[in-house]
């Protein structure tokens, strides 16, 4: 039998509702942000009631852009960002299910060498590897196109080694099943691995369209054009106005419109994501 202790079950809640307090209080700030001018921002302390300058900001930010700090309007931002971040997600997990499919049902020499060549990129970050790359993308002049944002991006130690987890776990039955029945190796993973692993994709596939999205350092470098700017970069440039005030009305609007498709995307696909994250067979 549980005992019932009201003060423990209060101080829980208290707790809960603070931590989402802290948590929202921000976001709060940035929503009332977006409904005042550049003026009222600028005050002490900041208004904390809503304006009337949302409609403005909104169509300001969207389809005008800002000439003082040379970012375009944040729709083609968003769109550069969208492509991008779909683009490195999904080539992540279509490179990854195929390295580790190799890895785990095929036997060829060196297979496990291979494997942990793979595995041990992940002591190699972006920043120790950038250089070379950035090279290597303006020798085939790809500087300024969606190929160069996103071809460097799409390859994954992590989510090779986490689908190796999870076919490992498929057994071998199935494999021999599908051979008897002349199903070939593709068919094998299209029909069979792909269908078992889909809490498994939908998780990376929530991860890694967030970390395509906050992506800074890399498109900072291969674009130099504000047609392929990403609205990280935008949020950025808008910031460095020099001996200029910023125009925060303007900055938290664009901030509010970046945060949210990896909103879209979580909510979309929470259930597969918790799912994939907790599955206790995986």
């Amino acid at each position: 039998m549980v005992e019932r202790r009201p003060y423990l079950t209060f101080l829980s809640h208290a707790f809960l509702v603070l931590g989402v307090a802290v948590v929202a209080f921000p976001i709060y700030v940035t929503v009332i942000a977006m409904t005042h001018g550049p003026q009222a921002l600028l005050q002490v302390p900041i208004p904390l009631l809503p304006g009337d300058q949302l409609w403005n900001n909104l169509n300001e930010v969207l389809f005008v852009g800002r000439s003082t700090s040379g970012t375009p309007p944040t729709w083609l931002m968003m769109v550069n960002s969208l492509v991008m971040a779909i683009g490195i997600t999904v080539g992540k997990i279509v490179i990854s299910i195929l390295s580790a499919f190799a890895i785990v049902y095929f036997r060829f020499p060196f297979r496990m060498l291979f494997f942990w060549m793979i595995f041990i990129t992940l002591m190699l970050p972006v920043e120790v590897r950038i250089l070379p790359t950035f090279e290597v993308v303006a020798g085939l002049n790809l500087l300024n196109s969606y190929t160069g944002l996103i071809l460097p991006l799409i390859a994954s130690a992590t989510a090779t080694f986490l689908f190796r987890q999870v076919f490992m776990t498929i057994p071998d039955e199935l494999m021999e099943a599908a051979r008897i029945d002349g199903a070939s190796a593709m068919r094998f993973l299209v029909d069979v691995v792909v269908p078992m692993s889909r809490t498994n994709i939908a998780a990376l596939f929530v991860i890694l369209f967030i970390f395509g999205w906050n992506q800074y350092l890399w498109p900072l470098l291969v674009t130099t054009e504000s047609d392929f700017y990403t609205v990280v970069m935008g949020i950025q440039r808008m910031l460095r106005v020099g001996e200029s005030v910023p125009e925060w009305n303007i900055i938290m609007t664009t901030t509010f419109l970046a945060m949210i498709p990896p909103v879209v995307v979580v909510i979309a696909m929470q259930g597969l994501f918790v799912k994939g994250l907790i599955d206790a067979e995986k």
